[in-house]
């Protein structure tokens, strides 16, 4: 659970990710630490990060549900087209875990 300090500067520094403002350097890399070790932080962060990015993704449609519901990548350039062979197919569904994912909020 976040402080109520930390939850507001964390809100002004999603907020201006989400505007597309510009952020100070030192302020990102106190979100992107943050976000690393609190799970309400790093789903504020990808959410302000898929609201800047997905700005055109009409209300009701599949787009906008995956936003609210923030699910998927937020970064088109990762989006998968098609696959080569069986190997690449394994590893799109290889579920990665980070070295914290016996951690709770």
């Amino acid at each position: 659970m976040l402080s109520t300090q930390y939850r507001l500067r964390m809100e002004f520094i999603c907020k201006r990710i989400a505007n597309n403002d510009e952020v100070q350097i030192n302020d990102m890399i106190w979100a992107q630490k943050l976000a690393k070790s609190n799970k309400s932080a790093e789903s504020m962060l990808r959410m302000a990060r898929r609201q800047s990015t997905l700005t055109d993704a009409p209300e009701g449609g599949l787009d906008d549900f995956m936003n609210r519901m923030d699910i998927g990548d937020p970064d088109p350039s990762s989006y998968k087209r098609g696959f080569q062979n069986t190997d690449e197919i394994a590893e799109w569904f290889h579920n990665e875990k980070t070295d914290d994912w016996r951690q709770r909020d």
